[in-house]
């Protein structure tokens, strides 16, 4: 199979959360575990940190791998859901896998796939995983897919954990409370590994606590311990939490003296981060006049700082070019939007991609007006042709709908 052929039978034959929701989650390791020792465990000769957390997993492993390159070190970089082609999950220093090695790696493996019924994301795993292995890495960032505890990514043994924060979302899954959810998170904590807290609050507090005590964990909170931190081209409110949690977690690798770290490599890796990793879609500007911004803040919690910062910008008029999947509690997210602003409504191009006129619907419950387009690029077009130079555009509500106009 040519490399599109490839990728037509991964998604074809694997459940993937990323276009199915629900009934693509596994519960457990089992399988994960099954398709390491069948590569023979790559992971164990990885060195690594995990990252997870509710929002800004993305951006954090991103400035990592881009300080850690401005080191001298090549590293590997594995994250999800991709925007535009698969291969943005796995990188080395910026430069994502190649074609050849993901069709080689699925025709050596696709009986053994075939036969365990793995899932899309257990088989990207441990591609990644081989991948690293084979390349001869110095480190990796590894980002977890989701929760924690039963995620594909969680049969590692990192150098630290880090867990950006906890907000409610996926609660179908790792539970509807912030405590809950923060023991799944917390499930990636190891014996006697370091865990950095980015964000935290009383109730998710003190499940970290509890967890690193049980794994005599060194536990360091971000927020509290970091003060001053170095500019970015990544320029969202929330990257300031991000970037705490970025310079911890260098701290505690400092510590550890197994890599060298300077204060210049830093600031480079964090002002060159778009530049040597390729992260797209943080509060990334598309058009000058009029403004577009697009962002892949999805759940309450990123959407209410990224609607914060909509409205500290200068405009005459708003327009909200706008799309959700399918699982997404509308009740909780479309409160935050403005009123007094232009809504162009449509549906993203996925399978789970909730439709237009049930948003639009939805959307109206809660005083937002605006009309359904067939598709996000046609919403968006009209959007930049009915705006003003003074006006600004916003391009959000899904990663999936940042994918389309990027």
């Amino acid at each position: 199979m040519n490399y599109q052929e490839t990728l037509d039978w991964m998604f074809a034959q694997l459940p993937m959360y990323q276009q199915q929701g629900a009934s693509a989650y596994k519960k457990d390791l089992t399988n994960t575990i099954l398709l390491a020792d069948y590569l023979e465990n790559p992971e164990r000769n990885i060195k690594a940190i995990h990252v997870a957390g509710t929002n800004g997993k993305g951006s954090t492993s991103h400035l990592l791998a881009s300080v850690l390159q401005e080191a001298g070190y090549r590293v590997g970089l594995y994250t999800s859901p991709h925007l535009k082609d698969f291969r943005e999950r796995i990188k080395i220093n910026g430069s994502t896998i190649s074609e050849e090695f993901v069709c080689n790696f699925i025709a050596e493996n696709k009986l053994f796939f075939e036969k365990n019924q793995l899932s899309f994301f257990e088989m990207t795993v441990g591609l990644a995983f081989d991948y690293f292995n084979k390349k001869n890495i110095d480190i990796a960032i590894i980002e977890v897919g989701m929760g924690g505890r039963l995620d594909s990514t969680n049969i590692i043994t990192p150098l630290v954990s880090v867990i950006t924060n906890i907000g409610l979302d996926h609660v179908q899954f790792l539970g509807n409370t912030l405590g809950l959810i923060a023991s799944e998170k917390a499930g990636i904590i190891k014996r006697d590994v370091p865990v950095v807290i980015g964000e935290y609050v009383q109730e998710t507090k003190s499940v970290f606590l509890a967890k690193a005590q049980e794994t005599n964990s060194k536990i360091y909170f971000a927020s509290d311990l970091i003060s001053e931190t170095y500019p970015s081209v990544l320029i969202g409110d929330y990257q300031k939490h991000n970037k705490k949690t970025v310079l911890q977690t260098i701290k505690v690798l400092q510590d550890q003296k197994q890599f060298i770290i300077s204060e210049e490599n830093i600031q480079n890796g964090f002002w060159k981060v778009v530049e040597n990793t390729g992260i797209q879609g943080r509060w990334q500007q598309l058009h000058a006049e009029p403004k577009v911004i697009c962002d892949t803040a999805h759940n309450k919690h990123g959407l209410e700082i990224v609607l914060n910062q909509v409205q500290k910008e200068k405009f005459d008029a708003l327009h909200f070019v706008l799309g959700v999947v399918n699982d997404k509690d509308l009740e909780e997210i479309l409160p935050l939007f403005p009123k007094k602003a232009y809504y162009y409504f449509s549906r993203p191009n996925i399978p789970r991609g909730l439709d237009a006129e049930i948003l639009q619907s939805k959307a109206n419950d809660f005083g937002l007006t605006g009309k359904v387009y067939a598709s996000i690029p046609e919403a968006y077009q009209e959007a930049l042709k009915v705006a003003a130079k003074t006006d600004f555009i916003y391009v959000g509500g899904s990663t999936f709908v940042v994918a389309e106009i990027l």
